[in-house]
């Protein structure tokens, strides 16, 4: 008799045919990693919560994404085996989320993680939900057996299950209290405006001098953080935030983090060095990495920062498209099934590739027997100064390497496009083509524009359309500031009139009028527990910072006071919090400022000599200040810049423009 098993169809005892789980038919290849689990996976969404709460079940939900390391080793050690996911499929209605697939879910259950245990949160998140969707206990990553103080999951499975099934009224009788702490995570203080600078200065005495970013390992770039230091040296040339800058940037170009070799950087190194990556390359970190080396390049004009900015773009343009001809997400950090495999080297593999230059190689790389990695050498710059022969001869070598090294099998694309992290990474490009006076990148990134925008046509949504949460803040609001950027470069209307119905349509469905700040999802559809009003800067820049930056770009163009009020809620509310909250919410130190400072330039006319000042001021203020076209048809031609509603007179000239910039001290 053929019997369902949960998994498996018995055909008779010695023959198993094994069935993939419904998450074979879901869209994020993160999900599809996991089909043919023995697990019984289900996706989020209200079928599967309905189901939890008809079986009166508990809800294991695990949350991760494709390039995530230690969401494989648990996925190997526990959701392909038999044996544990008997237990998960008795006992639990089991939900597998992809993090980025939903980045309101992931901010929800991170926090709960911390306010449940104490403890920081990471990926895999493994949380223990109520059948109504609200967490009571949870963790991260559970070894098959106990190790290094982590329990053993089996254990941890029946010792749950038994709780709930012994307490299960009053567990879910707790759901009001972790709303109640959800709804004053943002609580607010008195303080309605305040000084800026004091932020960076509390920030400073934590920051590694020698190495960049935060003392001690594992070390993040946290980009967001040194783009409003570098903002602030532009602003004041205080040297002391230059030096953060520099410090980080020299450090990650020449070390472990970096792919010398194809350009582009790691997530994160374990040692505070920058030597040993995690070697998975997420999307959202190289963008942040080309931004700011764009801005400081422009500052700098170091050609070696430079040679680093196009090789990591060119790195980008190359290996993250996908099948859409849109970004995709991210690389996983192993192949063949092990961790940073693609990017190493014996000393005997460097031998025989280059042979006799090997002695030119160790001269540039700290190459050794024992390499610095596991017997194995990850390429760290060590010199790089160079006569010109000896560069020709050495771009030689690594591209030998290079092909050589793509003769391996390449770490998993995760080949989903996220429309916040696509229109940031065009908004950069089309900035640093500027920068760079590259116009064959800008006219590459504008193509990949008109794709995104015939993309996004019919309504904005973040990875795939579906018919329950598809769309977040950061999806309106950055593909609002690329609309934006291009009417700021071009002058064409028609991207500012996007840009303000996609901003107005960010206040409808996403501004929380009790909080007075907007929610990660839509206000109309969410399915959490708690609201997700998030104000952290995590993978990107807040969306919550961007609005209000944008806010400002459209009340300096457009005079209508709409933004004006939208401006006023918002500073009001983001100074409440920063007291409590600053060295999350760097983003938002830099975009108060921005509007406290309020510089715009307006151009008249179309002439040759306004297009170059135009050029100019563009590369200077970029990020700084707004640009503003008038009456482009005009055949007198000028610039009027404006700070503080403090204007100047027309100025046609660049030396005239110099001169009003440094007398009226606009930096």
């Amino acid at each position: 008799m053929n019997q369902w098993s949960g998994k498996y169809f018995l055909e008779n005892p010695t023959i198993i045919i094994k069935l993939a789980n419904i998450l074979q038919h879901e869209k994020s290849p993160y999900l599809k990693q996991h089909k043919d689990n023995p697990v019984e996976w289900y996706p989020w969404n209200k079928a599967s919560l309905s189901r939890a709460k008809n079986e009166k079940k508990a809800i294991f939900l695990s949350v991760g994404y494709a390039s995530c390391h230690w969401c494989h080793v648990m996925a190997h050690e526990s959701f392909e085996d038999q044996e544990t996911a008997k237990i998960m499929n008795e006992k639990f209605i089991n939900i597998k989320v992809d993090r980025e697939e939903r980045p309101d879910l992931d901010y929800v259950f991170q926090r709960s993680l911390s306010i449940l245990t104490g403890t920081q949160g990471g990926w895999p998140l493994s949380m223990f939900l109520d059948e109504n969707g609200v967490p009571f206990t949870g963790g991260t990553y559970f070894p098959p057996k106990e190790m290094h103080g982590r329990p053993d999951f089996k254990k941890v499975l029946n010792n749950v299950a038994d709780v709930y099934k012994n307490n299960r009224e009053k567990i879910i009788a707790q759901a009001s209290q972790m709303q109640d702490i959800f709804s004053k995570i943002n609580q607010k203080s008195a303080v309605l405006d305040q000084s800026l600078e004091p932020f960076l200065e509390k920030i400073l005495p934590h920051l590694d001098e020698k190495n960049g970013s935060f003392k001690g390992a594992p070390k993040f770039p946290q980009f967001y953080m040194f783009d409003t230091f570098f903002y602030f040296y532009l602003k004041t040339n205080n040297e002391k935030y230059f030096k953060t800058v520099e410090t980080l940037l020299s450090n990650i170009c020449s070390k472990g983090i970096y792919d010398q070799l194809a350009g582009g950087i790691a997530r994160y190194t374990v040692d505070e060095n920058w030597i040993i990556p995690h070697f998975e390359k997420m999307l959202y970190d190289n963008i942040q990495f080309v931004d700011l080396l764009g801005k400081f390049y422009q500052k700098t004009q170091n050609q070696y920062f430079k040679k680093k900015l196009q090789q990591t773009i060119n790195f980008i343009n190359s290996e993250f498209i996908n099948n859409n001809n849109l970004y995709g997400s991210a690389y996983d950090a192993d192949s063949d099934g092990v961790e940073g495999k693609y990017y190493v080297w014996s000393n005997e593999e460097l031998k025989k590739i280059v042979g006799d230059d090997i002695e030119l190689l160790k001269k540039k790389y700290d190459i050794s027997e024992n390499g610095n990695f596991e017997g194995n050498n990850i390429l760290v710059e060590k010199n790089i100064n160079f006569s010109d022969e000896e560069i020709s001869k050495l771009n030689i070598l690594e591209n030998k390497l290079l092909v050589e090294r793509k003769k391996r099998n390449k770490p998993l694309f995760d080949d989903k496009s996220q429309t916040d992290q696509n229109a940031f990474l065009l908004k950069t490009l089309l900035n640093v083509s500027i920068i760079l006076d590259d116009d064959n990148l800008r006219d590459k990134t504008l193509n990949k524009i008109k794709i995104l925008d015939e993309k996004l046509k019919s309504r904005i949504f973040h990875c795939f359309e579906s018919t329950e949460i598809d769309t977040f803040l950061e999806d309106y609001v950055y593909y609002a500031s690329l609309l934006i950027t291009i009417y700021e470069i071009k002058g064409e209307q028609v991207y500012l009139d996007r840009s303000i119905q996609i901003m107005n349509d960010v206040w409808d469905e996403f501004y929380d009028d009790k909080s007075k700040l907007l929610q990660k999802n839509s206000i109309k559809s969410n399915d959490l527990f708690a609201s997700p009003i998030d104000l952290n800067d995590n993978n990107i820049p807040n969306g919550n910072s961007l609005y209000l930056n944008l806010c400002n770009k459209l009340y300096n163009i457009t005079n209508n006071r709409d933004w004006f009020e939208k401006i006023d809620i918002l500073k009001k509310s983001f100074h409440q919090i920063l007291n409590s909250n600053f060295s999350q919410m760097f983003s938002f130190i830099k975009t108060l400022d921005v509007i406290n400072e309020n510089i715009s330039f307006t151009f008249y006319g179309n002439s040759d000599e306004i297009k170059k000042i135009n050029k100019k001021l563009y590369k200077d203020y970029l990020g700084k200040a707004t640009f503003i076209y008038k009456n482009q048809d005009d055949k007198q031609s000028y610039a009027v810049i404006c700070k503080n509603q403090t204007c100047s007179t027309k100025l046609s000239t660049i030396n005239e423009i110099d001169k009003y910039i440094e007398e009226s001290n606009i930096n």
